[in-house]
């Protein structure tokens, strides 16, 4: 797994490069976490109070009937608008409302709004007009002093440029821009076209008009990121009926100051004029606050801005190469996946930190990055130990209890070392007498039958088979397991292998032959574990202990007894066992005599 832990390394990064350089496919997403933090943002921030709404909302649609007809209304009522705004000294009227045809059948109703703009041609009055995609058009330098368009570096005088203005004024009065909010891919409108440059010329759209007119600077760039302050609801705004009506008073009610030194933004608000667009802030936001936000944005300098690309980069290759170094040095994986976890929130806090400095950094594409490594890495280190469990199991079932075996993976492998245990060995006697009657294979059979009955008896007490010697059996308790009841269990298993005996006698018809086995027990320290080369490795005990018992299973011959344990395992049962002493008998290797006990089970 650690080797391959390099190439998965780079197949996410590859991908992850991919993803931010072409195919983008987080960005719907990115945008919907980034709004949400924008939105947030904004509801907590005060709208800029020199920046007024003169909205055009459901109340004005319902009260100005009786007075101009259904909405669209005749211009004059412009006009009286203008009329009253200008006397209060605002820094800008900006129309977000087309006067692009003239009203053929109300001519003197625009010749009323006419000679109210002029009348008030000393104020700052702001008109929109509509760029059209077509290569016909008016001489980009005959538009110039009329639209206000800026020639750049080797402009083309000839270039031609698609507008209709607003014509219904005379082209003195023609301060206006375009007004071309800009969606994204994903539908939502994050960017306000701040020019449009054609051959050379740059046309302003009506925010920049606006700011350059006013001497705010205006970015170097096409389009403007907007920042947003509150929600729709809490710009500062007029009702237009409200202020209609107290314009046509002749003791206002209003203050007399109310749009001094302001820029006013008159605009529809109501949502049957259809003019809403998808936003950060909402589904349905009106056009007229949009085009004040982006005044206000230029008005204090404070737009949004998106986090160079490769802070981005550099946060998913630092995540990645971290997770690789954590799974290299061995780190529990579910360690890691909590450090992830906790990296990825303290990312989400400063994201949203650094929004609230006007600043978007996307940071999805990165953590999905790190976590689809963590992903595989865990699923492959998974797998990898699954199949090291697999392979212990099939390495211990072969001698030990598929129990044990169990336990023994689940509680992290085999421990090498000293232990309590108790050794049990079982050899058959007179299988010669018996072989000689049969054919090899059919003693081949026989025999690994009594050693499938034998060794089941061993693993259903608890034992483990430690190997074959010959036609020796030899099992031990205690080991690879602590069992604090090992000789108990020993020589209850000896007494059932017993009965197995007569059982396999009587299936064979050969009570009467000279077939028996041997067992001996004894208990003691031994040291267990893995033993031998790296080839080849079994798990086995050594020592003093182990040497006893085979001794021990070599007297039963000598004392006539099918069973022999010692003191030392007939002390161990506790007395849940009668044992008849046979008395002691020399051993090898040992100074001092063994005594030496027959089990019996209590009756």
């Amino acid at each position: 797994m650690r080797r391959s832990l390099p190439l998965l390394a780079l197949a996410v990064l590859a991908a992850f490069a991919l993803e931010l350089a072409l195919l983008r496919w987080m960005t719907p997403l990115e945008n919907r976490l980034l709004d949400a933090f924008v939105k947030r943002q904004a509801a907590s921030l005060a709208p800029d109070p020199d920046v007024v709404l003169v909205s055009i909302d459901e109340k004005s649609l319902v009260k100005m009937e009786d007075i101009a007809g259904r909405f669209p209304w005749p211009r004059a009522v412009y006009g009286t608008l203008i009329d009253g705004l200008a006397a209060q000294r605002p820094r800008a009227i900006v129309f977000d409302i087309l006067f692009s045809e003239a009203d053929k059948f109300r001519p003197e109703s625009d010749q009323e709004f006419v000679e109210a703009a002029l009348r008030n041609g000393n104020v700052n009055i702001y008109y929109p007009m509509v760029r059209l995609d077509s290569p016909h058009g008016a001489r980009a330098s005959q538009l110039a002093p009329l639209l206000g368009l800026v020639r750049g570096p080797g402009a083309n005088p000839d270039a031609r440029i698609a507008v209709i203005p607003p014509l219904v004024l005379p082209q003195q009065l023609w301060r206006t821009g375009t007004i071309n909010f800009l969606p994204d891919d994903d539908g939502v409108g994050r960017r306000y076209e701040l020019r449009k440059r054609i051959g050379g010329w740059d046309l302003p759209s009506l925010p920049a008009r606006v700011a350059m007119d006013l001497g705010f600077p205006v970015p170097d760039a096409n389009d403007l990121l907007l920042a947003w302050r509150s929600g729709a609801e809490k710009l500062p705004r007029v009702s237009f009926s409200d202020l209609f009506e107290d314009f046509e008073r002749a003791k206002r009610q209003r203050p007399a100051d109310e749009f001094t030194g302001k820029i006013v933004v008159v605009g529809a608000s109501a949502a049957g004029l259809g003019d809403a667009r998808v936003t950060p802030l909402s589904h349905t936001q009106p056009g007229s606050e949009i085009l004040a936000t982006a005044i206000e944005n230029l008005k204090n300098e404070r737009t949004m801005r998106y986090a160079p690309r490769w802070w981005s980069a550099a946060i998913g290759i630092a995540l990645v190469l971290l997770l690789v170094l954590a799974f290299h040095k061995g780190i529990d994986m579910r360690a890691s996946g909590a450090a992830l976890a906790g990296v990825t929130a303290l990312l989400f806090a400063g994201q949203w930190l650094v929004v609230s400095r006007l600043t978007l950094l996307p940071l999805l594409t990165p953590l999905a990055a790190a976590w689809t490594f963590y992903a595989a890495a865990a699923l492959a280190e998974y797998l990898r130990e699954r199949r090291a469990r697999r392979e212990a199991v099939a390495q211990f079932s072969r001698f030990v209890n598929p129990h044990v075996v169990k336990e023994l993976v689940e509680s992290g492998g085999i421990q090498t070392g000293r232990r309590e245990v108790t050794l049990l060995f079982s050899d058959i006697r007179g299988f010669t007498t018996l072989s000689e009657t049969r054919k090899p294979e059919e003693v081949i059979t026989l025999l690994n039958r009594y050693f499938s009955l034998q060794v089941d008896v061993v693993v259903r007490h608890g034992g483990s088979l430690d190997k074959y010697i010959g036609d020796c059996i030899m099992a031990i308790w205690g080991a690879p397991l602590d069992d604090p009841e090992h000789a108990r269990n020993a020589v209850a298993c000896a007494l059932d292998m017993a009965d197995v005996l007569k059982a396999f006698k009587r299936e064979l018809g050969a009570e009467d032959l000279d077939f028996d086995v041997g067992i001996g027990l004894h208990s003691g320290p031994a040291v267990v574990g893995l033993m031998g080369s790296q080839k080849r490795l079994e798990y086995t005990a050594i020592g003093d202990t182990v040497n006893l018992a085979s001794r021990i299973e070599g007297l039963t011959k000598d004392a006539k007894r099918r069973i022999l344990v010692s003191r030392d395992t007939a002390d161990r049962c506790g007395g849940a066992y009668d044992f008849v002493s046979c008395g002691t008998f020399p051993v090898k290797g040992r100074a001092q005599p063994v005594e030496l006990f027959e089990p019996r089970r209590k009756s």
